[in-house]
């Protein structure tokens, strides 16, 4: 399976964003993917109030993210936010295109390193996998990459592949994390992980947002064996990667960690 990771800095206009959307899902489909991932937060970017913009999943940004899916014939994964209840909102994961319509509301929400997603969105409580071309794909987001469980869940519902935005916060050590623990999750699944975070918003040549995650880039995919197979660096890109997903299965035979769990 080809797919693509499309790493960009998205700004606070939901429609400026969706003009990047568009442009990046025609080169992905150009280039043979089928499936084309954006970051976490694709609708707007974190560090703008986040309520007002919200939209249900058949309002019209979701509308017009399954028109730009359908036109180019390939399956459109990106990060959004809908109404909940409360005055919150719910991270949202929007992942349509041809056979293929769900969302994956964020279940571990970012109360860490001094932020508390908690006070303005709403916790998913859904495990989600799509299926296209036969093939399984899970969806997380970004804090999720902590907690093993739900790559783990992922495997049992047969997925081979989880599809991880993000929107990764800078700091000390948070790129060594960001590595390791991709790769951890692979492992620990015995599954392809493709992650695609925000791009360095200085690396995009914009101001970085003050205590805010605007995302440090480095997306990459991993096979399921914990290796990395493609990466890109800090700055803007699209990574465009070719799956065997056959390795899953051998993997699983040299290591049947799923198989041999107690606990």
């Amino acid at each position: 399976m080809r797919i693509a990771l499309s790493q960009i800095t998205t700004g606070p206009d939901p429609t400026r964003n969706l003009a990047v959307v568009r442009e990046q899902t025609r080169r992905a489909a150009d280039a043979g993917a089928r499936l084309i991932a954006f970051p976490e937060a694709t609708m707007a970017c974190f560090g703008t109030r986040l309520a007002p913009l919200a939209e249900p999943l058949d309002g019209p940004w979701a509308t017009e993210v399954r028109r730009i899916a359908e036109e180019a014939g390939l399956v459109v994964v990106a990060g959004m936010f809908t109404p909940a209840p409360g005055g919150k909102v719910a991270n949202t994961l929007l992942a349509t295109g041809p056979g293929v319509e769900a969302a994956y509301d964020k279940i571990h929400l970012y109360d860490a390193f001094g932020f508390t997603e908690s006070t303005t969105v709403a916790a998913g409580s859904e495990v989600v996998t799509i299926e296209l071309d036969g093939v399984g794909i899970g969806l997380a987001t970004c804090y999720d990459l902590r907690f093993p469980e739900l790559f783990r869940a992922h495997a049992d519902a047969g997925a081979l592949l989880t599809v991880l935005p993000a929107s990764w916060g800078d700091g000390p050590g948070k790129r060594d994390q960001w590595e390791l623990l991709t790769r951890a999750r692979a492992l620990d699944a015995t599954l392809w992980v493709a992650a695609v975070d925000q791009a360095d918003p200085v690396a995009s040549g914009h101001e970085p947002p003050p205590r805010t995650p605007a995302g440090i880039g480095y997306s990459a995919v991993i096979g399921p064996d914990g290796t990395v197979r493609s990466r890109l660096e800090a700055g803007p890109g699209l990574l465009i990667a070719d799956l065997d997903l056959a390795e899953v299965a051998a993997v699983r035979r040299s290591v049947p960690v799923l198989a041999n769990r107690r606990l």
